[in-house]
């Protein structure tokens, strides 16, 4: 295993930030670790980084426990932190070349040329990085964090701060890396998850909450449809809650409908029946999965 964590718990005072989580991830896997704020997952980063001292429990980076060999574990890490610290009044290659130095990389002007067009830093090299937008100084950290060819990368928000043409260029970095990587990544950004992750990690309150793939918890998930009917008429929201295999409707706009269901086909086919029998007109009926976003919401509130 290239992550693993044991029961790991940290406490503040009364107050468990992490409440006795365990999860394993393999070599060549990208999980989404996901959670409200203040859920506890900067505090999980910071402890398999070996950046923060758990109270109980273990985490280890391929086989190595972090808590006795802090050193050698940071040596296999790439860490982007939520809050990125970054020397301002060094210049891009400069502030590379200082990390290279500190991680031994040989061939170091190499490897730094390398990241800056893996991250797209060409065009900013040149400048000091107190001169860059928000979005440059999180890709000086990505390069920072990838300079050494580490083994495990763990990114807090790595889109932070980034236009969405930006976003879509970094996600292509970190879908590259998760081929021969493993990368575990923190983010607000649902649909970033999505569209990267083999796997989420939900946290709530400091306690696993999820750990699967998004298709295994849409299945998993009694509610896991929703069907969505828009009316040209008013219609009792009544009517439509007293339908057969109907969990809950909620109400998107006037007459147009978001209905959760285990059982879509049979829910659109009651919405048809309704329509011939109260002579409504249906203007549009469509049903889809829980996105990661209702998933999200559903174990988190």
């Amino acid at each position: 295993m290239s992550i693993e964590v044991k029961n790991l718990l940290k406490e503040y005072g009364e107050q468990k930030a992490v409440n006795n989580i365990s999860f394993k991830i393999d070599k060549g896997e990208i999980v989404g670790f996901l959670g409200p704020n203040g859920a506890g997952k900067s505090t999980t980063m910071k402890i398999i980084t070996g950046y923060l001292q758990q109270t109980s429990g273990e985490a280890f980076v391929c086989g190595i426990n972090v808590a006795d060999q802090p050193l050698e574990t940071k040596k296999k890490i790439g860490y982007l932190p939520e809050l990125n610290a970054l020397y301002y009044d060094m210049y891009v290659r400069e502030y590379l070349g200082f990390v290279a130095e500190v991680h031994k990389v040989q061939n170091p002007k190499e490897k730094i040329e390398n990241v800056i067009e893996l991250t797209g830093l060409k065009s900013e090299s040149k400048k000091k990085i107190g001169q860059l937008s928000k979005g440059y100084k999180q890709r000086v950290g990505l390069a920072a964090a990838l300079i050494h060819d580490p083994e495990v990368l763990i990114l807090d928000e790595p889109t932070t701060g980034l236009d969405p043409n930006q976003i879509v260029e970094i996600r292509e970095v970190i879908k590259k890396q998760g081929l021969n990587k493993t990368v575990l990544f923190s983010s607000h950004i649902l649909q970033e998850v999505e569209a990267i992750c083999d796997r989420v990690i939900i946290i709530n309150k400091g306690q696993l909450v999820a750990n699967d793939s998004l298709a295994a918890l849409q299945k998993g998930n009694k509610e896991n449809h929703v069907v969505i009917v828009a009316f040209k008429e008013a219609v009792d929201r009544n009517l439509l809650e007293k339908l057969n295999e109907v969990v809950k409707v909620e109400q998107l706009q006037a007459s147009h409908y978001k209905l959760q269901t285990a059982n879509p086909e049979a829910v659109r086919k009651q919405l048809l029946q309704i329509a011939l029998q109260q002579n409504l007109n249906i203007i549009s009926l469509q049903s889809e999965n829980y996105s990661l976003q209702d998933i999200f919401k559903s174990l988190t509130n």
